[in-house]
């Protein structure tokens, strides 16, 4: 590991304005809908898969995932804080370790869903590179891997990008999808980090958004370019879904 990350990850969870993990599970909540609606969307129905959380922090979706109902799922983390912060609010599935040294004992073919929310942006690319073929060695033939990053065609991308000081990358459709096709992986798809509706200051945001903020980006590109494509992606960060 490089050394400026054992310096940050010692105290990933403290050593910032605001601390990640809450005080009580009852932190959670302004981020429940959305990893609700992402269980509910992207994860398979059969509650028995086996998923590997990598970068979990303080184990929020491995909360959801178990409210969820799915019985074979853990997190690892590479920050002992955090994982200490998950055993403190009750998350026990959750594991101290290095990521590339964990996956690399995890058997050929054995994963059914892969997951790293806010997690590949902290690699090099080098090294990104070797953990993504790792990564199709490890998740099974029709298996999945849901990622969330900050992503590069965004207005507000340098927010996200240089928020954090253990960031290395930021990336596009275009970039994830080289990433993982040239590993191996047969579909990339990626999409909006939209609101999620579930009340009305969320439907008014989600309004915003969709009819006014987004088609003015839109159009800003049509002017610079020429032309934009409409699936264009300008949230902060997006969703990708992979399969093998």
């Amino acid at each position: 590991m490089l050394n400026y990350r054992h310096k940050i990850y010692k105290h990933y969870s403290s050593n910032r304005i605001d601390r990640l993990a809450p005080e009580t599970i009852a932190g959670f909540r302004p981020r429940e809908s959305y990893l609700k609606k992402l269980i509910k969307d992207y994860f398979p129905k059969d509650k028995n898969i086996k998923i590997l959380e990598i970068g979990c922090g303080h184990g929020t979706l491995q909360y959801y995932i178990a409210q969820a109902g799915y019985v074979n799922s853990i997190g690892i983390d590479a920050s002992e804080e955090q994982v200490k912060e998950a055993h403190r609010l009750g998350i026990k599935n959750v594991i101290f370790a290095d990521l590339a040294e964990y996956i690399n004992m995890v058997e050929d073919n054995s994963i059914d869903l892969l997951i790293a929310f806010d997690v590949i942006e902290h690699f090099t690319k080098d090294e990104l590179s070797g953990l993504v073929d790792e990564f199709y060695r490890i998740v099974k033939k029709g298996g999945r891997i849901i990622i969330h990053t900050p992503n590069g065609e965004s207005p507000f991308s340098g927010s996200i990008r240089y928020g954090d000081f253990t960031h290395e990358l930021a990336f596009t459709r275009q970039s994830i999808a080289q990433l993982f096709l040239s590993s191996g992986f047969s579909d990339v798809k990626s999409n909006e980090d939209k609101p999620i509706i579930h009340g009305l200051k969320s439907l008014i945001r989600y309004l915003l958004w969709e009819y006014l903020i987004r088609k003015f980006y839109w159009f800003l590109v049509i002017v610079e370019t020429g032309g934009c494509d409409k699936e264009a992606i300008f949230t902060q960060n997006f969703l990708t879904v992979v399969r093998k």
